[in-house]
């Protein structure tokens, strides 16, 4: 009993038995080359350093908890980070990246900022790090699932990873991991489009990520809604260290420490356990997954480095079919065996104006889906192969301390393999599809090419870029894209911008599968325009605002299906209970239009000093679109209003709470009427009722001699509110099966850092 005490006591009080480090790199944001002599202040204490020649510093002899710092340096603007958590086992290691002045204001002295600023991106974009996401209640831990509460994101269902932005289809999203395109970062992803039930890429390695919601420029390309850039961070370069985890859903193991002098790695691997529990409570479908991530770093000088990274993904399901109810559950599910990988070479050179970057990748995804009916005959079987090889070149070349020139090429080698058997099937609304046996393998190229400049002219910040498209597998192949946008500060604590741009997107591979005249469509086009007000309301809290319209063109659609445009599809597991749409099997035709509108307004604050955080925004939104026979209807994840509200509040270095409320309109939905048909007259006619839902966490940290624990709870969906957002017919009962969202589901995580 009095060593249970002791334990007791020791957990609850944690051993500060030595201490930690900050350490970190400075560097200017637009060349990369490294700042000496950059002051660096711990806030609220009497510590801090100088950057060395390197750039590098070093900050010692820290309890460990939760810092900030400030860097300063003359002729730059200065920046705080916060949210850095020192642990007694590994050095917070830091990127500081400080911005040139140049707009100079008389008898104003400019603060800190807890934003970051990309001078790239002037509308639309948002930065989180890794605590940030790491403590997002109802997020498991989950890099997509944190961005939920920005303005402007839609969720297509709350139990997956389908990103609705600013009402755009799921295929719309471009996937950056350390600037290696990839087609898609989640587990049991969607063929075609960007969504999934949860992402595999490792939390733990996430230095960063920035997600604009639009108007982005010239430097990325081939999608058209939004981009998501996640950045990894390096591993650590004191000694060999690792981590153990159990989470929701998963549990892992990563280990990282120095290679050389010079160089690091990491290494992470990751298993889901849902399956032990699926299985043992006799569920009829059961998913497990995998995933890894392996990252090495060196560098060759100041001036010169090279980094690899694998990140892979391995996918399957089970049928537990032991009655009748499994085999009728089982055979309206269209379930998929997968795997997928990115592996990547980079290199860097700094030279005395800028930087180049130059990488090789391959991105591969591979899928073996199937559906069967009741006598476990197939009614859809798809094995498909999507693989890409990309080499990039990118590079910045600042003229003077105003302005600059960003260039880049991007070749790309597709090769897209698929083997189909679909046989006679009738839609819920009467089309009858009729593929049979469909095989197909060609290789596709892509180019890209693109430049931009940006300058600084009075209180204007001015960009301005042209981008050039190349698709060889489409009968229409060149493509040229020009944007532009406009900054203006009023003062130092508030300024307006205005963003305008052309951008295109190629078809889904899978869907030029269905007919050879698919060939002959057009790439997507969008035309966006994006004005914004920012509002500094101190150095941790910002308003903005802003109002878009985009105007889609050349939507594919679907001439058997006249009422189907392509952007209504691409979110859930798809299969029969969808009619098969987001396969899109069928000749298609780039006639599809439409528009997406709305306001955005939302307040956020930076942990600081005043030890709580949070973000509010409010969106109304509509998205219009027309098919093939010329009916305007609402999108289906049209959502006119997203409210949310999530933060939280730091009672200690070890222990905070947050919360994240949500409400939303309901999407729109088509009846279904009393024989279990669908009319094309009511498609999208009717809405689901509106879905709120509260979660909330708590995390504890411990600090012993030689290890760290981390634990939270997070209850997501307190109060249960199941409301419905999907409908389906069901054959046997002969009545509508309406399926409602997660109900309340607690979990628990615990890291053991070491």
């Amino acid at each position: 009993m009095k060593n249970l005490i002791i334990i007791l006591f020791v957990l609850s009080c944690g051993i500060f038995a030595q201490n930690g480090k900050i350490t970190g790199r400075v560097v200017d944001r637009d060349t990369k080359e490294p700042l000496p002599g950059v002051n660096i202040v711990l806030i609220g204490t009497n510590k801090g350093a100088a950057s060395d020649a390197d750039g590098n510093f070093e900050i010692g002899n820290l309890e460990p908890g939760r810092y900030q710092i400030k860097a300063s340096f003359i002729g730059y603007e200065p920046i705080t980070k916060s949210e850095i958590i020192v642990t007694n086992v590994r050095p917070a290691e830091l990127l500081i990246e400080l911005k040139q002045k140049v707009i100079e204001i008389e008898s104003v002295t400019v603060s800190s900022g807890y934003f970051n600023s990309d001078p790239y991106e002037l509308n639309s974009t948002a930065n989180f790090s890794y605590e940030e996401i790491r403590r997002a209640p109802g997020g498991f831990e989950d890099v997509i699932r944190a961005l939920s509460v920005l303005p402007g994101i839609a969720q297509a269902s709350p139990g997956r990873n389908d990103l609705i932005v600013r009402g755009g289809a799921p295929s719309e999203n471009l996937y950056l991991v350390n600037g290696y395109p990839v087609q898609n970062i989640n587990h049991f992803g969607s063929q075609g489009a960007t969504g999934g039930p949860l992402s595999y890429v490792n939390l733990d390695f996430v230095r960063e990520t920035n997600f604009s919601t639009g108007g982005f420029s010239v430097a990325y390309g081939d999608k058209i809604s939004s981009v998501l850039r996640i950045d990894l961070r390096e591993g650590r370069t004191d000694r060999l260290g690792g981590k153990a985890t159990i989470s929701a859903t998963q549990f892992g193991l990563d280990f990282e420490g120095p290679v050389s002098g010079n160089s690091s790695f990491i290494i992470s691997a990751r298993r889901s356990y849902l399956d032990f529990i699926f299985d043992a409570a006799g569920f009829n479908f059961v998913p497990e997954y995998y995933d890894a991530l392996a990252k090495y770093d060196h560098k060759i000088d100041s001036k010169n480095s090279l980094s690899f990274l694998f990140l892979g993904a391995f996918d399957k399901v089970k049928y537990n079919n032991n009655n009748s109810d499994d085999l009728y559950e089982n055979s309206r599910i269209l379930g998929s065996n997968q795997n997928e990988y990115l592996t990547g070479l980079s290199y860097r050179h700094i030279y005395d104006r800028g930087f180049y970057d130059i990488s090789l990748s391959r991105n591969f995804f591979e899928i073996n889906a199937s559906q069967k009916d009741t006598n476990l005959t197939p009614i859809f079987l798809n094995n498909s192969i999507e693989g890409e090889n990309t080499l990039k070149f990118d590079a910045v070349y600042k003229l003077n301390n105003r302005s600059e020139i960003n260039l880049g090429v991007i070749l790309k080698s597709v090769k897209f393999k698929t083997d189909i058997f679909f046989p006679q099937f009738v839609t819920s609304y009467g089309d009858t599809l009729n593929v049979g046996e469909l095989k197909l393998n060609e290789r596709y190229s892509k180019y890209a090419g693109y430049v931009q400049y940006s300058t600084t002219a009075g209180m204007f910040l001015f960009n301005v870029g042209l981008r050039a498209d190349y698709y060889s597998f489409l009968t229409s192949r060149f493509y040229l894209a020009p944007r532009v946008s406009v900054s203006y500060m009023l003062d130092p604590s508030q300024a307006i911008s205005i963003s305008g741009g052309v951008y295109y997107q190629s078809p889904s591979y899978i869907w030029l599968a269905g007919s050879e005249e698919n060939k002959s469509l057009r790439a997507i086009r969008a035309n966006q325009l994006i004005a914004g007000y920012e509002l500094k309301l101190r150095d941790d809290m910002r308003l903005k605002a802003e109002a878009y319209y985009k105007y889609y063109n050349d939507y594919p659609v679907s001439k058997l299906r006249p009422y189907l445009i392509l952007t209504n599809t691409g979110a859930g597991f798809g299969g029969s209970t969808d009619n098969f749409s987001s396969f899109a099997l069928e000749t298609l035709v780039s006639s599809g239009k439409g528009f997406a509108r709305g306001i955005e307004v939302s307040i956020q604050k930076k942990s600081s000093d005043i030890p709580h955080y949070g973000i509010l925004s409010v969106t109304w939104n509509e998205s219009i679109f027309t098919a093939l026979d010329g009916v305007e209807r609402p999108g289906k994840y049209d959502q006119k209003w997203i409210i949310n509200l999530s933060g939280g509040y730091i009672f200690n270095s070890t222990l905070e709470g947050s919360l994240k409320f949500r409400f939303a309109t309901g999407n729109p939905y088509t009846p279904f009427e009393p024989d279990g048909k669908q009319l094309v007259e009511k498609y999208n006619s009717l809405r689901f009722k509106p879905f709120h839902s509260l979660d909330i966490r708590v995390d504890k940290r411990w600090y012993f001699e030689n290890f760290a624990l981390i634990t939270y709870i997070d209850i997501q969906n307190i109060y249960n509110n199941k409301s419905s957002n999907e409908i389906s017919w069901d054959d046997r009962k002969k009545e509508v099966d309406v399926q409602s969202s997660i109900g309340i589901l607690p979990s628990i995580g615990i890291s053991l850092e070491f």
